[in-house]
């Protein structure tokens, strides 16, 4: 982390409301959409009982289900997976590389990041996530980025115009018992869209 500050300049905002979405105003679920999300939970539960999950298995159980029930995977965005992103810094002579798990795009927006990581901690995937969204094309508009295991979630803001500045959701947990998280998580995902389709 430390690391990346010193690369891009980029700083965790002081400002409680900078990334207010995550908590405020939150879109409510319908009865479709929670039994969905009950079943989604119980079928991954299933698979992760018997052991560890790869990347794409994460995927393919949690993150592909959320993407289409938040309306992510419809006009007018586009899913693509794992692209080359490269950095360029300006003042110094380096060049960052690495791979995107999942990428939304709205009319050339990068507009949110997924990455999930089976075996690496979020201190581990934080700065990667970070770097990736710092290739935002259009900094006056913000970025959003999602970090998952499968098992816990955290939802990323950023702003990259000026001084960069990113702030984080608390964590959500699919290993809490008697509560499915996954309706607070499609309930962000669901109030980041609505954000990304303001003009």
């Amino acid at each position: 982390m430390a690391a990346l500050q010193q690369r891009f300049g980029i700083v965790p905002s002081s400002d409680p409301q900078f990334f207010s979405e995550w908590f405020n105003n939150l879109p409510p679920l319908t009865l479709g959409e929670t039994e969905a999300l009950d079943q989604i939970k119980a079928r991954y539960d299933r698979h992760r009982n018997q052991g560890a999950l790869a990347e794409g298995t994460i995927i393919q159980l949690l993150i592909a289900p959320l993407l289409t029930w938040a309306g992510l995977s419809d006009e007018p965005f586009f899913v693509t997976t794992e692209p080359s992103l490269q950095i360029e810094l300006e003042d110094r002579d380096e060049t960052l590389r690495g791979r995107i798990d999942t990428l939304i795009i709205q009319q050339q927006f990068w507009v949110l990041v997924i990455e999930s990581k089976s075996t690496i901690a979020f201190s581990i995937a934080l700065p990667q996530a970070l770097a990736y969204m710092m290739a935002n094309p259009h900094g006056d508009r913000p970025i959003y980025g999602l970090i998952t295991n499968g098992d816990e979630f955290m939802f990323i803001k950023m702003l990259t115009q000026g001084l960069p500045q990113y702030d984080l959701s608390n964590v959500f947990s699919l290993l809490i018992p008697r509560r499915n998280q996954l309706y607070d998580i499609l309930q962000i995902l669901k109030q980041i869209r609505l954000m990304m389709l303001q003009p």
